[in-house]
């Protein structure tokens, strides 16, 4: 099962770089920082949750 701060982050990655795209696109240097924040923030949250994940699969094998 995969922990749900892994969907949640991939989710924002994606959001997060569309919007970096529109905002380089358009010249809109704000919003392509806050595409770049919220895609740093969704690796983040990515990593939390295999880490969440790994720490459940040890569990499970012991």
């Amino acid at each position: 099962m995969v922990d749900k701060d892994r969907v949640e982050g991939v989710g924002h990655q994606v959001k997060g770089a569309v919007k970096e795209g529109v905002g380089k696109v358009t010249g809109d240097t704000r919003t392509e920082a806050e595409g770049k924040a919220e895609k740093t923030g969704g690796k983040v949250q990515n990593t939390v949750g295999g880490a969440k994940d790994a720490a459940r699969d040890a569990l499970d094998k012991t």
